[in-house]
């Protein structure tokens, strides 16, 4: 898949994805992955080498800072963080670091109701948010309350056949050696800076990054928790695998060509009975030619980073 008709009709008007082409889609269980190639804008620190959780201040206030010697550092939409003898957080938007700067989240969410503390140098690996979760993180964002997102868990918890808690854990933790088979089934690309993630059929999700080191260190985060958990959800009973009918091998590889080429049409068809509409931005943080919108319509909603006309970053996921 090369055509960018897809991309376009997902994200019109201002925001300009040219130059990005979507890959081959692969999928594992209820979820799809279409690897998304593009021009590379070196120069970003990446979110795992890059950024670090310095400091939780109080329940809703953490601080984070880029360490990179170099390179401006964009805080990942909804990026949270599970770390040893801590109350665990997330973040409600995206922000700018610069190379050496601490930045306090005053409006940060706790995703976990009771226990923890505050952090003591354990060791420390960070998330995205469930897409189930991210439209109501969004909305809260600049709004102070430590417990504003317990609620929305505790239900989501329910819908997963869990404790009704406001414990994210619950899904991220006990359930990560479920969702980390994502990780191993779907495979991140040579180049890669981006990908479309669909959940049975249904269009979930679009990320772009900078450069393919920034998407790479991006991957499990996403894979397995921000589009993992859902598609987890949404997995379909197992069935008994439909073997090819071959006589010998070049009637075994034209099975499998047609295969492919049938899948490949599934995946289109998806991608344009996707919802479209116009989408809003909202201005938000500036850094030198950098800007940071909040994108808001009736299908998606999500933050991008555009530098004059070129999008560098985009986290968008379906309403």
């Amino acid at each position: 898949m090369t055509d960018t008709t897809a991309l376009d009709t997902l994200v019109p008007g201002p925001l300009s994805l040219a130059g990005h082409r979507l890959g081959t889609p692969q999928q594992a269980g209820a979820l799809t992955m279409v690897p998304i190639s593009g021009p590379a804008h070196p120069g970003f620190a990446p979110p795992r080498s890059g950024l670090k959780l310095s400091r939780v201040v109080g329940y809703g206030q953490v601080e984070l800072t880029n360490g990179a010697p170099s390179g401006v550092a964009i805080v990942p939409l909804h990026i949270g963080y599970i770390q040893d003898r801590a109350q665990n957080h997330a973040l409600c938007r995206s922000a700018f670091l610069a190379p050496g700067q601490t930045l306090r989240f005053d409006d940060a969410c706790c995703v976990q109701e009771s226990q923890g503390g505050y952090l003591a140098g354990g060791e420390q690996w960070f998330f995205v948010l469930p897409t189930e979760l991210r439209d109501r993180a969004l909305e809260l964002r600049g709004v102070h309350g430590y417990n504003k997102l317990w609620g929305d868990i505790a239900e989501l918890n329910v819908r997963y056949g869990l404790a009704r808690r406001g414990h994210l854990e619950q899904i991220l933790s006990r359930k990560r050696p479920v969702l980390t088979q994502f990780q191993s089934r779907l495979e991140l690309q040579p180049g890669q800076v981006g990908a479309l993630f669909l959940i049975a059929g249904r269009f979930a999700g679009l990320e772009i990054a900078p450069d393919p080191a920034y998407f790479a260190e991006m991957w499990t985060a996403l894979v397995c928790f921000a589009y993992g958990a859902a598609a987890w959800r949404a997995e379909p009973a197992p069935t008994a695998p439909i073997p090819y009918e071959a006589a010998d091998l070049a009637e075994l590889r034209g099975a499998l060509d047609r295969d492919r080429s049938a899948r490949l049409a599934e995946v289109a068809g998806w991608l344009a009975d996707a919802p479209a509409g116009a989408v809003s931005l909202q201005e938000e943080d500036r850094y030198l030619d950098l800007r940071l919108s909040t994108v808001t319509g009736p299908h998606l909603a999500g933050q991008i980073v555009t530098d004059r006309d070129r999008t560098v970053y985009a986290s968008l996921f379906a309403r």
